[in-house]
C-alpha cells in the first residue's frame, strides 16, 4: 500500500503585513493550492474513490479559511489576478498576450470554484471530503507550536483544543495527528493516547528508517508512522525532485511588468532573464514522465521493502500540500494522475487509518526526541542561531501563567482578558518563527511577528497585574480585532497549576 500524507498548514497571517510576506502567502498558496487539491480531490470523490489521501489541516490554517476578513480579502484577490492577467492579455507585447490569456482564464475558474464551493469558508469543503471518504483528515495543536520545547500544560491545552477544533468544523474529531515539524519526545505518546490520539507521524530517521509498517510507540498503542524518504526525495529533493525540471513553470521567476510567472525553470543555473517562456504542452509531458517514474519507483520500494521484511509493506510518501500547486505549479495534475495511475498498476492506495486497519503495524518500539528539520533533531527551534526565541519563549510562557493564574482566583466566570493574553502566547510560540529565522526565509517579518505577540500579552498582562482593568479590558478588545484566529478559545479550560496530567489528560 502506497498512503500520500499532505500537511496543510500557514502561520495566522490576517492583519499581519500584505506583501512580500503576510497575507499575500495565503492567498497565493490558498489559490494554488488549496482550491486545485480540493477540486481534484472532489473529482476523485465524485468517481465513489475513497481512501485516496491522508490530509492533515492545522488549526490555524482551517481558522483563516474560515474567517469573514480572509474570505472578503481572498476574493478580493482572485479579481485582482484576473484584473492583472486582462491587462497583461490585451498589452500586445509578443509573449506577454498568450500568458495573460491563459493566466486570464485560469483566474476566471478560480474565481468560479471560489464562489460557488467556498463562499463559507474551507470546512465545508474539507468536511465533504472527510464525509464522502476520500480523505483522512489530520488534527494538529491550536497554533502550530514546537511541543516538546511547550510548557506542559500550554501542550496540553494546545492539543486537546486543536483537536476539539477539529471536531467543531469537521463533524468529527480527528484520530490522526501530524504533530508540528513533526516533532517528538519520548512520553508524549501517553499524552496522545489520553487525548485520543490513535496515530501520529514521524520522519522516517525517527524509526531508523524502517518505515516499512507503523509501530507502536512504547507501551502505548498509539501509532508512528514514518515518512518513506526514499520515495518521498523522489518527489520534493532539492537536488534531484522533479519540480525542478526544466520544463516546469518557475516559481522564483516573474514578469514584472504583469507580476504573473511567465517563465519555464529552463536550467537550474540560468538566471531569470535567461529562462525560457513557459510551454504548457511541455510541462504536461514531463508531468506524464514522472509520474510513469514515481509509480515505478514506488513499485521497486514495496517490492524490496517487504522482501525485507517477510510481508507487504507500507510506504507512506508525506509532503507539504503547498508543495502542490504553490511551489510546484503542475503539482496538483501530477498527484491526480498518480491517485489513478497506481491502482492500475496494481498498487493499492490507502489512508493512514486504513492502514492500521489492513494490519500494517510492526511490534511496538521506543523512539528517540526528533523532528523532521535540519539533522533531524530539535536545532532548528532551539539551536544558538535562535537562542532569542528560546529566551522569549521562556519569559511568555511564565508571564502567561503568572496572569492567568492570578486572575483565575478573582474573576469568575469568562474573562476575555486572560482569552487574549493566552492567544496572544500561542501566536508567540508558534514553530513557524523559530523555522524562518534558522532557514533566514523572511527571518526579519518573523522577528517582528514575535516579538509583536510578545509586546501585545506584555501590554495587556501590564495592566491587567497593575489593577486596570479597563486599560486590560480596552487593549485586549484592540488586538483580539487583528489576533483572533480561535473565537471560542477560553482561558478556563488551560490545567491549573496544581492539576495533575496523567498522559496528557487532568486527572
Amino acid at each position: 500500500m502506497l498512503a500520500f500524507v499532505l500537511h496543510s498548514h500557514l502561520p495566522w497571517l490576517a492583519h499581519h503585513g500584505a506583501w512580500p510576506v503576510g497575507e499575500e502567502w495565503l492567498y497565493q498558496s490558498w489559490a494554488a493550492s488549496y482550491l486545485p487539491v480540493a477540486e481534484m480531490l472532489g473529482r476523485l470523490a465524485d468517481e465513489g474513490r475513497t481512501d485516496q489521501l491522508t490530509l492533515g489541516v492545522t488549526p490555524v490554517l482551517a481558522a483563516q479559511l474560515d474567517d469573514p476578513y480572509c474570505l472578503a480579502a481572498m476574493h478580493h484577490w482572485l479579481g485582482n489576478w484576473q484584473l492583472r492577467a486582462h491587462e497583461a492579455a490585451l498589452s500586445g507585447r509578443p509573449g506577454t498576450a498568450p500568458l495573460g490569456a491563459r493566466e486570464h482564464r485560469a483566474a476566471a475558474h478560480a474565481l468560479e470554484l471560489f464562489e460557488s464551493r467556498w463562499r463559507h469558508g474551507g470546512s465545508p469543503v474539507l468536511r465533504g471530503l472527510a464525509d464522502a471518504g476520500t480523505v483522512e483528515l489530520l488534527g494538529g495543536p491550536l497554533a502550530h507550536p514546537f511541543q516538546p520545547l511547550l510548557h506542559p500544560r500550554l501542550r496540553e491545552f494546545a492539543l486537546r483544543e486543536g483537536l476539539a477544533y477539529g471536531r467543531s468544523r469537521f463533524g468529527s474529531e480527528p484520530g490522526g495527528l501530524w504533530a508540528p515539524e513533526c516533532a517528538y519526545k519520548p512520553g508524549m505518546e501517553a499524552d496522545y493516547q489520553a487525548a485520543g490520539v490513535t496515530h501520529f507521524m514521524v520522519d522516517g530517521p525517527t524509526l531508523g528508517g524502517d518505515t516499512a509498517l507503523a509501530r507502536p510507540v512504547g507501551d502505548s498503542s498509539v501509532l508512528a508512522f514514518g515518512r518513506d524518504l526514499a520515495v518521498s526525495y523522489r518527489v520534493w529533493s532539492p537536488r534531484s525532485g522533479y519540480p525542478g525540471h526544466a520544463a516546469y513553470r518557475d516559481f522564483y521567476a516573474i514578469d514584472h511588468a504583469t507580476g504573473l510567472k511567465s517563465s519555464r525553470v529552463t536550467g537550474r543555473t540560468v538566471p531569470d532573464h535567461g529562462k525560457a517562456p513557459y510551454d504548457p504542452e511541455r510541462a504536461a509531458n514531463a508531468v506524464e514522465k514522472h509520474v510513469a517514474d514515481f509509480v515505478e519507483t514506488v513499485r521497486a520500494r514495496l517490492r524490496s521493502e517487504s522482501a525485507r521484511i517477510g510481508r507487504d509493506a507500507l510506504v507512506v510518501a508525506a509532503f507539504d500540500t503547498e508543495l502542490y500547486g504553490h511551489w510546484w505549479y503542475e503539482g496538483p495534475a501530477w498527484l491526480e494522475q498518480v491517485l489513478r495511475a497506481l491502482p492500475e498498476a496494481g498498487i493499492e492506495v490507502g489512508t493512514l487509518r486504513l492502514a492500521a486497519e489492513r494490519g500494517y503495524v510492526g511490534a511496538p518500539r521506543d523512539i528517540a526526541a526528533s523532528s523532521w528539520g535540519s539533522g533531524k533533531d530539535w536545532r532548528v527551534w532551539e539551536g544558538p542561531q535562535v537562542r532569542e526565541f528560546t529566551e522569549l519563549n521562556e519569559d511568555i510562557t511564565a508571564s502567561v501563567l503568572r496572569v492567568l493564574d492570578k486572575r483565575a482566583e478573582v474573576v469568575f466566570g469568562r474573562d476575555p482578558v486572560a482569552d487574549q493574553v493566552l492567544t496572544e502566547a500561542l501566536l508567540t510560540l508558534q514553530s513557524d518563527w523559530p523555522f524562518m529565522v534558522s532557514k533566514d526565509t523572511a527571518a526579519g517579518y518573523a522577528r517582528d511577528r514575535a516579538y509583536k505577540h510578545a509586546h501585545a500579552l506584555r501590554e495587556i498582562a501590564d495592566a491587567a497585574e497593575r489593577g486596570d482593568e479597563h486599560r486590560a479590558r480596552e487593549l485586549s478588545a484592540a488586538w483580539r480585532r487583528a489576533d483572533a484566529p480561535f473565537p471560542d478559545l477560553d482561558a478556563r479550560r488551560l490545567p491549573g497549576p496544581n492539576t495533575p496530567l496523567a498522559g496528557g489528560r487532568i486527572a
